[in-house]
C-alpha cells in the first residue's frame, strides 16, 4: 500500500478486529475516521449472490458520476473482469482475508488514473462474514477526476493483506488471486494500447 487513505483504513480495521480475523460490522464507527468517509464503501451480499454497494462515499460516487448505492460492485469494472472481481470479493468474505487491488480507471474521453482499492471483511452478529469495508483512492492527484466521470476500472494487480495471510491461504483463494492478477495485467495493458490507438486515430 502506498496511498494514505488505504493505509489508514487498513490500520483502523486491524485495530478494531483485535485478535479476531475480522471485526463485527457493529464495531465500525464512522466518527473514528471522519476524514476518510468520502472515500469509503461498504459492500453486502444480496439474495442470489449479487455483491452490491450498501454505502458509497461522496468522492467515490463523484468519480463515477452517479449514486452507487444498490449497484453491483462488478458494474464498475471492465466487462471481461466481472466474474473474477466477484469471485475475489466473495473469497475475501468466505475466508476473512483482506485484499488490495491496483487498478487503472478510464474515462469516456481517454483519461487514465491509477487507484488503490482495499477490501476488508466484516462479520455479522451471527459470525458470518457477509459485508466488506473498503476504500477507493487515486494514487496521484488528477484534476480531471473532479470533472470527467470514470467509465470503468481495469485490474492491474491484486494481493492479499497482510503478507502472513498468503502463506496459509486456502488453495482455491490462492488460485483466484493469481488468476485475477494475471488477467488484470494483460487486460490493463491491452486497454492502454486501445485507448492510445483511439486517441491517435482522433488526432489524425
Amino acid at each position: 500500500m502506498r496511498v494514505q487513505t488505504t493505509i489508514e483504513i487498513f490500520d483502523y480495521w486491524n485495530r478494531i478486529r483485535g485478535a479476531a480475523d475480522a471485526p463485527l460490522k457493529s464495531q465500525v464507527e464512522p466518527s473514528a475516521v471522519p476524514h476518510l468517509l468520502q472515500s469509503l464503501f461498504i459492500l453486502e451480499t444480496r439474495d442470489g449472490g449479487d455483491i452490491v454497494f450498501r454505502l458509497a462515499g461522496t468522492r467515490i460516487c463523484d468519480f463515477f458520476g452517479r449514486d452507487l448505492r444498490g449497484e453491483r460492485f462488478s458494474s464498475l469494472w471492465a466487462h471481461g473482469q466481472h466474474a473474477d472481481i466477484e469471485r475475489t470479493a466473495m473469497g475475501v468474505m468466505d475466508h476473512a482475508m483482506p485484499a488490495l487491488f491496483n487498478t487503472t480507471g478510464y474515462s469516456t474521453v481517454g483519461h487514465q488514473a491509477s487507484f488503490e482499492i482495499i477490501m476488508m471483511p466484516l462479520r455479522s452478529s451471527d459470525g458470518a462474514c457477509d459485508r466488506l469495508l473498503g476504500a477507493i483512492a487515486p494514487t496521484a492527484p488528477a484534476s480531471w477526476l473532479e470533472i470527467v466521470p470514470l467509465e470503468f476500472l481495469a485490474l492491474d494487480r491484486s494481493r492479499l493483506l497482510p503478507e502472513k495471510f498468503s502463506k496459509a491461504m486456502p488453495a482455491e483463494l490462492r488460485s483466484i488471486n493469481e488468476v485475477v492478477a494475471a488477467k488484470g495485467i494483460g487486460f490493463g495493458q491491452a486497454m492502454r494500447r486501445m485507448v492510445s490507438q483511439l486517441l491517435s486515430a482522433e488526432a489524425r
